[in-house]
């Protein structure tokens, strides 16, 4: 929240100072990537709340807790990143096809600064949301990432227009529309993992795999048959069936289970809960009639 909070204020500074350099500086690629910026706040706004919800406890409503406010939060930031490509590309074709003019040369300052600061913010979000696994960081990062791209879109069309003099003015409309369709590739990357999610995807094998490691090394357990793992916003609940030997008590098995569930819970701190049942050695190897 932190992570996203310091984007939030960055952003903020960022979209005055990219508006106001492109509007006197008469460059619609830096006031499309203002106007990026802009909707970066906005988005911030939803990962920030978004997280703030996710992370509060399980109540009796809620009984997994509210987990899914943060992939909520993902698809409302690819939305937002969506949207604002859509409007750079309908201002890019408008400066193509009615250049405003030559930008000023100082905006090629602003945007190399602009660049720098950008992408050291995306760098530091995409470490936090790797660390916490929230796809909703994640998301929020590859929303600095597309800002700075913008930017470099910019920077690439505002030379080229000052170089090329009149005949190339329309180079800042063609640097925003490039910029816009990375935007548009960024957004939809980010956007399709969130719906995932909220339709309960499977996480990556590898936690499945960890979990039926961790419950046949525990004594008494012959092995393992089926298991579901679910994500709920940075924790995971797991259902799993363990193989025993069918001439255990009602007792005995109640008390390996637990041995189970309290051995994954251990070693996977990332892990909520656990629900073990257990089932005897001749329903597996029971023929069919």
């Amino acid at each position: 929240m932190k992570s996203t909070v310091l984007g939030i204020i960055v952003n903020l500074g960022l979209a005055v100072i990219k508006c106001s350099a492109g509007l006197l500086g008469n460059s619609f690629a830096l006031v499309a990537d203002g106007l990026e910026s802009v909707t970066d706040v906005f988005s911030g706004l939803a990962v920030y709340f978004g997280l703030k919800i996710a992370v509060k406890p399980a109540d009796v409503d809620h009984p997994y807790g509210y987990g899914k406010a943060e992939p909520i939060a993902a698809v409302v930031v690819s939305l937002a990143l969506m949207a604002a490509a859509f409007g750079i590309i309908y201002g890019g074709i408008g400066e193509i096809t009615a250049p405003s003019g030559t930008p000023a040369p100082y905006t090629l300052v602003v945007l190399a600064g602009i660049l720098i600061i950008k992408e050291l913010l995306f760098r530091h979000v995409a470490s936090v949301g790797e660390s916490i696994g929230s796809i909703a960081v994640r998301s929020d990062a590859w929303h600095h990432r597309s800002d700075a791209l913008t930017s470099a879109f910019a920077f690439v069309g505002i030379s080229i227009a000052l170089l090329g003099g009149p005949k190339w003015e329309a180079a800042d409309g063609w640097a925003a529309l490039c910029a816009a369709l990375v935007i548009l590739h960024n957004a939809w990357k980010q956007l399709r993992p969130a719906v995932l999610e909220l339709a309960d995807i499977a996480p990556d094998v590898s936690m499945e795999a960890q979990v039926r490691a961790i419950a046949e090394r525990v004594p008494g357990v012959l092995g393992s048959d089926k298991c579901y793992v679910r994500k709920m916003g940075f924790t995971y609940y797991v259902d799993l069936h363990v193989v025993v030997q069918g001439e255990l008590s009602v007792r005995e098995g109640h008390r390996l289970s637990h041995t189970v569930e309290d051995e994954i819970l251990i070693a996977l701190p990332q892990v909520a809960e656990v629900l073990v049942h257990v089932e005897p050695e001749e329903e597996l190897t029971r023929p069919s009639e």
